[in-house]
């Protein structure tokens, strides 16, 4: 749910990048965060845990043009990967606008994409929540790597109906990563204006 400050005259979206464990949601982040002007970006925080693994979000603010004459700024999170931190994800969605959800495009990780989207369903419930209403896309990471599914096989167990915007993605290289950003970006937009 944006949040609106009157005083600054800002509207405050907050985009989610959600999927299994070590998927690409954090290198996202920090593409998109290498690539913006210094001045238009917020500082990236990481917290780690006692494996120096990134464990709750990297936060970075950025801005986007107006609306009704408010200027607006995106929050970007990650969500930590593994199940055992299920309630830092659920706290993490909590107000979300957008979501991005970051699948592993290996075959060996397929298993793991399905219980990530599942568990996403699930937390967004807690919220009163679904994707249905939502923006929400899906990015088919690690396009490079030499073992991955089709996309045809990714968009049957991730998207069946074809009802979600998906890009393939390199996040390491930032092959669409922008792309994802920039189509979740302008549909929750839509949904405020």
């Amino acid at each position: 749910m944006s949040l609106i400050n009157y005083a600054s005259r800002e509207i405050n979206c907050k985009i989610v990048y959600y999927g299994p464990g070590l998927g690409g949601k954090t290198t996202n982040l920090r593409f998109i965060f290498s690539k913006i002007d210094p001045d238009t970006r917020g500082k990236l925080i990481s917290l780690a845990t006692e494996l120096d693994r990134t464990l709750f979000f990297d936060f970075l603010p950025l801005n986007l043009g107006t609306i009704k004459g408010f200027g607006t700024r995106f929050h970007l999170y990650t969500v930590p990967g593994q199940v055992y931190y299920n309630a830092s994800r659920r706290l993490i969605l909590k107000g979300v606008d957008g979501i991005i959800f970051v699948s592993d495009s290996q075959v060996e990780r397929l298993e793991d994409n399905v219980d990530s989207l599942q568990n996403l369903h699930e937390n967004l419930a807690e919220h009163g929540l679904s994707l249905a209403s939502i923006p929400f896309v899906i990015q088919y990471n690690k396009r490079d790597l030499p073992n991955i599914a089709s996309v045809e096989e990714l968009q049957k167990l991730l998207n069946p109906n074809n009802s979600t915007p998906y890009f393939e993605a390199v996040a390491t290289q930032g092959v669409g990563v922008f792309a994802s950003l920039k189509e979740v970006s302008k549909r929750v937009l839509t949904a405020l204006s």
